[in-house]
């Protein structure tokens, strides 16, 4: 029989398959306490660790903490896509290496999740790119560009390559599709620097 016990592997918080769907209870707690936690999506079964910024009724921020301990950016989950959300088992150490190399907290930027139309709008107001997830089309794909606008129900998003070239077009997503949306990380920010802002 497999343990449901938490295992440390490679600096991550990898859980067994026991997991329990969070409740925004759970959610608002760890914002509450400014615990670090740790969790899964029910689409990636690599952890996710950090802690809680914001939350709202249907997605939540939160300040991620890289494998390799130190803050990269910003990501809003979905509460119900979130699995065995708990305090992370390791966080003596992980705070430890973070106050050592004066890492703090960010500040909770001036990110709406209030709904999905607020919080796209508010990220492409406060950062360059936006990194957007519909794992529900496809798990293993995500678009990353500027946002050129929110209605109706659809997103317009003006696509950046892996090579830092802008698309002549932009795609239409669902809204309903989104399932997580990134900003303000190390990978955005070198698409930026290298691609700068469309022409």
């Amino acid at each position: 029989m497999m343990s449901s016990v938490a295992i440390w592997s490679r600096n991550k918080c990898i859980t067994s398959p026991n997991m329990r769907k969070a409740t925004p209870s759970q959610v608002a707690i760890a914002q509450s306490k400014r615990t670090l936690v740790c969790f899964e999506s029910q689409f990636d079964h690599s952890s996710v660790r950090g802690y809680v910024l914001d939350v709202g009724p249907q997605f939540f921020l939160m300040a991620v903490v890289s494998d390799r301990i130190w803050f990269d950016g910003f990501e809003c989950f979905r509460v119900g896509d979130v699995r065995d959300l708990r305090p992370d088992p390791h966080r003596a150490f992980v705070e430890s290496a973070l106050q050592i190399r004066g890492e703090q907290i960010p500040a909770k930027p001036p990110i709406s999740v209030a709904s999905i139309e607020e919080l796209l709008l508010s990220a492409s107001q406060e950062f360059p790119l936006v990194v957007v997830h519909c794992e529900e089309v496809d798990p293993d794909v995500c678009w990353i560009g500027r946002i050129l606008s929110v209605k109706r129900g659809r997103l317009s998003l003006l696509g950046i390559s892996p090579e830092a070239e802008w698309h002549e077009k932009p795609e239409i997503y669902r809204l309903d599709q989104v399932t997580r949306v990134s900003f303000g990380g190390d990978y955005e920010a070198a698409l930026h620097l290298v691609g700068g802002d469309p022409k």
